[in-house]
């Protein structure tokens, strides 16, 4: 089937995605380490970053699973590159919102120290959770910073303007499931792999959805498969991409775009030298912005036979979802 899982895959990915929030229990019988985390005092820790601090270095012991409960979580977090296995569920991501306000031009910090929530580590399980920049309207400003391998992002609203998601490091692999992500421009960026999977994109303003920087020796980028594109009101003319270095690489198929998708699709980023180099394609979408009659002659309509090809499992390779398997899975 066209853009679907391998079969065995996907029963592993629904397995780990079926389980219910805050389904480990105060004893955990599996071997998951829990830490609660509540503002009112109820928990282990009042704040998330002491709750991912506490955590051991490369821990001997396994997975962690960090349970959030509701409240406003004003912080800067780090997850380090030595804090790996650790799943963060909120008790309702409506309601477990982790904020802050800095960007670019404040101190001349720069878009990279921008984020709200930064992962370095690998194997990192995020799930409903609001993560927000609360900056506004005023330059670069990331809420949600990924460094890490294998990282999971299911029912989030990822909140922001300008780069409101960077996705770090070549080779690294992520994948955005039921995910709510709005912003500005460029609002999701950078050279990682990454398969967003029945997720929203909102567009907040006439400009672009993503700048990928994929790098030349990788084969992935973005796919967006079965995503849905809406506009805020008075959005007219928004880009499906631009590339932020020559070889992006950025797919959508069966995803639904709306009227405001510009008709040309695609934008070089004023230089031609990049329609040479950057890897755009579209395959089965649907709605007034899926019309490809004017679409740039230098991105691809894919034929059934190729994008049969793009599935799960080979953009994000098998070890992916056998290495996040740790979460819940009984300790041997």
């Amino acid at each position: 089937m066209i853009g679907h899982y391998n079969t065995g895959v996907l029963l592993v990915i629904l397995t780990l995605f079926s389980l219910p929030v805050f389904a480990i229990s105060e004893k955990n019988n599996n071997g998951t380490k829990q830490i609660i985390v509540d503002q009112q005092g109820k928990g282990d820790f009042s704040s998330l970053q002491e709750a991912i601090n506490s955590i051991r270095a490369f821990d001997p012991e396994g997975a962690t699973a960090i349970l959030v409960k509701n409240g406003v979580y004003r912080e800067k977090i780090v997850i380090p590159d030595y804090v790996c296995q650790v799943t963060i569920i909120g008790e309702d991501k409506e309601k477990t919102v982790i904020t802050y306000d800095d960007y670019a031009g404040k101190d001349n910090m720069g878009t990279f120290r921008t984020y709200t929530l930064l992962v370095r580590g690998n194997d990192i399980w995020l799930e409903n959770l609001t993560i927000e920049n609360a900056a506004g309207p005023v330059g670069q400003a990331v809420a949600l910073h990924t460094e890490g391998d294998r990282i999971v992002v299911k029912n989030c609203r990822l909140l922001g303007n300008q780069d409101t998601v960077y996705t770090g490091g070549e080779g690294n692999r992520l994948c955005f499931f039921d995910c709510y992500i709005e912003g500005t421009t460029d609002f999701i960026f950078g050279s990682a792999t990454a398969w967003f999977e029945g997720c929203e994109l909102h567009c907040k303003k006439n400009s672009y959805i993503t700048a990928a920087s994929t790098p030349q020796n990788m084969e992935y980028g973005y796919i967006f498969n079965r995503c849905k594109v809406t506009l805020a009101e008075g959005v007219t003319s928004v880009y499906l991409g631009r590339p932020w270095r020559p070889y992006a690489m950025t797919v959508f198929m069966n995803c639904e775009l709306p009227a405001g998708i510009h008709p040309l699709g695609w934008h070089n980023w004023g230089n031609p030298e990049n329609e040479k180099t950057a890897r755009y394609a579209e395959f089965n979408n649907a709605g007034e912005g899926a019309k490809t009659e004017q679409r740039v002659k230098w991105a691809k309509i894919l034929t059934p036979e190729e994008a049969e090809q793009i599935t799960i499992e080979k953009v994000l390779k098998e070890d992916f979802v056998k290495k996040l398997s740790f979460l819940y899975r009984k300790k041997s």
